[in-house]
């Protein structure tokens, strides 16, 4: 690692090097395969990749975590950061058994295959905790191995939060129109359907069956599914189908490894990417750990969408995505100092500092221009990133910090989880 000529600022970059590797080599050690580290060119294309899209029109949410273009679900913007958002289940059962399912990490997985979650319990919680529910959404599990159960919750929200946007996840086996009219009835607003494109043509063609009855009755239908590397041409095959169809939309989902199963990835070829967070962190979504090759896939395909001028919108929600809404409810009920923090989209707080030699002469240059600047101790001067330039001319080599609120026993703290220089 080059060194930057300031030793606390190199102790630190260091420190945060050697987290990240320990991290992987922790992984690599139970047997888990990783690529190789991204590259500069492999950055620098992904990059570009992000100026076409932006240059094309696709949207962007949460610091670059998610991207779309066309129809977006109202449910997707609420995602990250809207407390009046809630996902349930009835219970885990489902007859797929996908080797990339996540739920085995659900907390009481095991308990809820065998017996229901207390669903009715949990919403009305949910309705006394929050100042408004806005979106509620039903997965599983498989929703339709237990009619009767899902149509008595969607009944039971919409009596307990009529206004709330109600959606439902499924992966279409057993759904016809009776049921869509009985859901639609009692509140549905949206469902999504799950394909998987490594089964049979004909399992593929009888979900787009389903999307096909479900594109009459319910009014919003759309499809969800991660993006595996090697399926790139049948997804955009796919594409082509649910827009002919008038389908709403298609969140492509970044693949990822659930921490178990292993061998079914390796014998497929697969690896995890490297570095597999930008910012580490002790990530609660039980989604895990990305493959390689599934962002760049989702990038190219919304690209794809785009070029060809389809009518359906597409988003790409990253694994990224998934873990931003667990650092913003926190950071959110946090404010830190508005003239030294700033709340970036994805999710942390972002702070400069100097080190060292430039500690003094920041802040002798900020002092005589009015700008505000703390000193964390002897060695380093923190200040709001936007001020980065007028530090520089002083020489200095700013470093930009992300940094999270923790909350403990003793109270919430600011915790630095990255620093990074360069940017």
């Amino acid at each position: 690692m080059a060194t930057t000529g300031r030793p606390t600022l190199d102790y630190w970059l260091g420190e945060y090097a050697a987290i990240a590797e320990e991290f992987v080599d922790g992984l690599q050690a139970d047997g888990i395969g990783f690529a190789p580290p991204l590259t500069t060119a492999q950055r620098e294309l992904r990059a570009a990749t992000m100026e076409r899209l932006a240059a094309k029109g696709a949207r962007f949410l949460n610091g670059g975590a998610s991207v779309s273009t066309g129809f977006l679900s109202s449910a997707c913007r609420a995602c990250v950061g809207d407390c009046g958002s809630r996902t349930f289940y009835i219970n885990l059962r489902c007859h797929r058994g996908c080797y990339f399912c996540f739920n085995p990490n659900q907390v009481n997985y095991e308990r809820h295959v065998r017996e229901d979650a207390d669903w009715r319990g949990g919403f009305d919680r949910f309705v006394a905790e929050v100042e408004a529910v806005t979106h509620v959404g039903l997965t599983g599990g498989e929703p339709l191995l237990c009619k009767d159960k899902t149509l008595a919750f969607l009944a039971h929200v919409h009596q307990g939060a009529p206004a709330a946007h109600v959606r439902l996840y499924t992966a279409g086996e057993g759904f016809d129109a009776a049921f869509a009219r009985e859901a639609q009835a009692r509140g549905l607003d949206e469902i999504r359907f799950s394909v998987k494109l490594d089964e049979s043509e004909r399992a593929v063609e009888e979900v787009l069956g389903a999307i096909a009855v479900a594109r009459d009755i319910v009014p919003a239908v759309m499809v969800e599914m991660p993006v595996i590397p090697g399926q790139e041409e049948a997804m955009r095959s796919l594409l082509r189908a649910l827009d002919a169809q008038g389908v709403d939309g298609i969140n492509l989902l970044e693949f990822c490894y659930p921490l178990h199963r292993w061998d079914e990835f390796a014998r497929r070829g697969f690896s995890i990417k490297n570095p597999p967070f930008e910012v580490l962190y002790e990530y609660e979504y039980a989604g895990a750990l990305p493959v390689a090759g599934s962002d760049e896939a989702c990038l190219g395909l919304l690209e794809f969408a785009l070029d060809e001028g389809l009518g359906l919108g597409v988003h790409y929600c990253s694994l990224a995505n998934k873990n931003i809404d667990q650092v913003l409810q926190v950071n959110r009920r946090y404010p830190l100092d508005d003239r030294l923090y700033r709340l970036e989209g994805d999710g942390f707080y972002h702070v400069a500092k100097v080190f060292d030699q430039d500690v003094i002469a920041v802040q002798a240059r900020f002092g005589g221009c009015g700008i505000p600047c703390q000193r964390e101790d002897d060695a380093t001067l923190v200040f709001h990133p936007r001020h980065r330039e007028e530090a520089e001319k002083a020489g200095a080599v700013v470093a930009e910090s992300l940094c999270t609120v923790q909350e403990s026993e003793a109270g919430p703290y600011v915790r630095e989880l990255a620093l990074r220089i360069g940017e």
